[in-house]
Order: C-alpha cells, then sequence, then structure tokens
C-alpha cells in the first residue's frame, strides 16, 4: 500500500510543475504586486478539498480530530517559515518541483529544508519544539467545536467565498500573452505544451488531496498530505537507517520529485541551472528557516495552509495567515528594492 504514496506524489509533482502552482508567488503577489489571483486558486484547492474530506468523514471512511490549539508555536513557526519561503525561492512542495527542473539553488534550499526540520523534531531543538508545541489554548483545537457549529457550515461558507472569489478574478480581463503556435496535439499538447489555467490545476490538487487521506489511512498514517515530517524523516533514515521512518508520506515526497521531474522533461523545462553564490547562500538560509518554522508550526504550506485549513483546524488557519504576514516581511526586505531599482514591469505571479 505505501506504493500508493509514490503514485499519488508523483500525480501531484506532476500537476505542480505543470501548473507552476506556487504558494510562496500566491502570497508575494498580494504584497508586491497587490494581487490576489493565485491566492485565490489556493483557496480553490482549500475548498475542493474540504469538501471531499468531510464526505470522507461522513462516511466513517476517516476520522478528522484536532488536539488542543499550540497558539505559540504556530504564530512563531508560521511567520518563520513564510520568511524562509521567500529566501529559498520557494515553499516546501515548490522547492520540490523546482528541484526537479533543475534548479541547483532549489537543492541547496531542499537539503537544508530536511536538515533543520530533522534537527528540530528529532535532534538538538527537538526540546524547543516540543515546548513550543506544548503552548496551548482551550481544549478544542477546530474551528467549528469553538464555535459550536456543523463543519459544514463552515465548508458551506469556504465554498461561496471562494466561489465568489474566483469568480471575480475569472470574469475580470487580463492581458493576452504572445503565445507560439503549437509543436504538439491531443493529449500530448494537453500535458507538456499547453499553459495549465491557475483555478483548473487548483481543482485537480484538491482532488489529489482528497485521495491521499484513505490512501494514507490505509496504512497506518492518519494524515493526508504534508511535506515536512516526511522530509525530516528521510534525512534521519539516512543518517540512522531506522526503516520505521519510511512510510507513505516519504514514498509521498518522494513521488514528488519524480512527477515533478517527468513534466520538466517532458515539458522541455528542465536545464540545470547554476544561481550565483548570494543566491545559494539565501537558498540555504531560506531552506533552514523553512524546516524550522515547518517543526514549529506543525506543518508547511500544504500540512497547515492546504490540509489543516480543510479540515477547519485553528492551526491551519492561523499558520496560514501568519506564513503570508512573514512571505510579506521577507518580500519588504528583498523584493521590493530590488523591484524599485530595476526597469518598470510586473513580478510575475508565479515563481
Amino acid at each position: 500500500m505505501l506504493i500508493s504514496g509514490l503514485l499519488i506524489g508523483a500525480a501531484l509533482g506532476f500537476v505542480l510543475q505543470r501548473g507552476r502552482f506556487c504558494v510562496t508567488g500566491a502570497f508575494r503577489d498580494v504584497w508586491i504586486a497587490k494581487n490576489t489571483w493565485w491566492l485565490s486558486a489556493f483557496f480553490v484547492a482549500i475548498a475542493v478539498q474540504a469538501v471531499g474530506i468531510w464526505v470522507l468523514n461522513a462516511l466513517g471512511v476517516i476520522t478528522l480530530e484536532a488536539s488542543a490549539f499550540p497558539w505559540l508555536a504556530t504564530i512563531v513557526g508560521g511567520f518563520i517559515f513564510g520568511f524562509g519561503i521567500v529566501l529559498a525561492g520557494g515553499c516546501a512542495t515548490g522547492t520540490y518541483y523546482r528541484a526537479s527542473e533543475g534548479l541547483v539553488g532549489s537543492w541547496f534550499a531542499l537539503i537544508f529544508y530536511a536538515l533543520f526540520a530533522t534537527i528540530s523534531k528529532y535532534g538538538p531543538l527537538a526540546g524547543t519544539t516540543e515546548a513550543m508545541r506544548g503552548v496551548t489554548v482551550g481544549t478544542q483545537g477546530s474551528i467549528h467545536e469553538t464555535l459550536g457549529v456543523s463543519p459544514w457550515v463552515l465548508v458551506l461558507v469556504l465554498v461561496a467565498v471562494t466561489g465568489l472569489w474566483a469568480r471575480h478574478h475569472l470574469t475580470k480581463p487580463r492581458m493576452k500573452m504572445a503565445t507560439l503556435p503549437p509543436e504538439r496535439t491531443g493529449l500530448n499538447h494537453l500535458l507538456f505544451e499547453k499553459a495549465w489555467n491557475p483555478f483548473a490545476t487548483a481543482v485537480v490538487i484538491g482532488v489529489i488531496a482528497i485521495i491521499a487521506w484513505p490512501a494514507s489511512w490505509a496504512t497506518g498514517r492518519e494524515s493526508g498530505l504534508g511535506i515536512t515530517t516526511p522530509s525530516a524523516n528521510i534525512a534521519s533514515y539516512l543518517t540512522t537507517g531506522d526503516v520505521e521512518l519510511v512510510d507513505w508520506g516519504v514514498f509521498l515526497v518522494l513521488g514528488i520529485l519524480i512527477g515533478s521531474f517527468i513534466a520538466a522533461k517532458g515539458s522541455g523545462e528542465f536545464k540545470l541551472r547554476v544561481p550565483d553564490a548570494q543566491t545559494i547562500v539565501r537558498s540555504i538560509g531560506g531552506g533552514a528557516l523553512m524546516g524550522v518554522g515547518a517543526a514549529w508550526a506543525g506543518g508547511c504550506t500544504i500540512g497547515n495552509a492546504l490540509v489543516a485549513t480543510a479540515a477547519f483546524e485553528w492551526q491551519g488557519w492561523v499558520s496560514f495567515a501568519v506564513m503570508i504576514l512573514g512571505t510579506g516581511a521577507a518580500a519588504k526586505l528583498f523584493i521590493a528594492p530590488r523591484k524599485t531599482s530595476a526597469a518598470p514591469g510586473r513580478v510575475p505571479a508565479g515563481v
């Protein structure tokens, strides 16, 4: 059953790479481009997943529960993670799929992300992580339990708000970019050449996230998509040889590398690119901050901002908001000055 993690990860990596679906770009555009196009697409993925997993919960396939809300670790860790993804040039999944495109800077970010997640979860900083996450508030970690309402009320609100937000962007006229005549036809053109619509990509990601839940539960891992703990488990396994660490999540992240590599090669976007020394140093620092921040916050932009939000956990939504603030702080420090000094032009939406 572990092989399902590899297959689902490969599908996710393929879709992320071809859809150019980067959460860092979505967060960054809020501050730099004053644009919420990609952020609204990300909400579509959350909403689609929310509908699916609460149906699965109602059918008894999975059980959605949330423990007490570790507010301190969530806020501090989320901000650190959001700051780090700007330096690293991508969030957890963004770093994985960009590494598969041949970006050497992302290799460094990925290595140090996994290393510092391991240090924070199992190594010298494990005590700090445990102490931070031990500071909780209340006994109910889910929003619907706190409010005393059915989770379906929140599902309906999320779907309605997301639908109106997406409609707002889809009905707005957008600048059309010049494109070359297609060189491929049929499915080959769709999979490897045609530019993917962000909202269609978000729907597919949401469906993949739904499928991940029962597939993961079938192996004894009672969770959905997740990147940080599996990345830490890989680094820990490579140093300890403990095969117990190799679970469904490990196969998932390995699958992301494989799927995004296939997508990059098939679309002609794979190319080894070695950045300058400053970029490498920033990638290392960003990866380290991502590892520590995600360990403290209990998840990254996938585990928290995509998955825990769909389950309506306080940890998910609070970390989501704080990650955006951390991204904004880093963007103002490292991107805004560069944009001001450069020639006029719009910052691309995706990484």
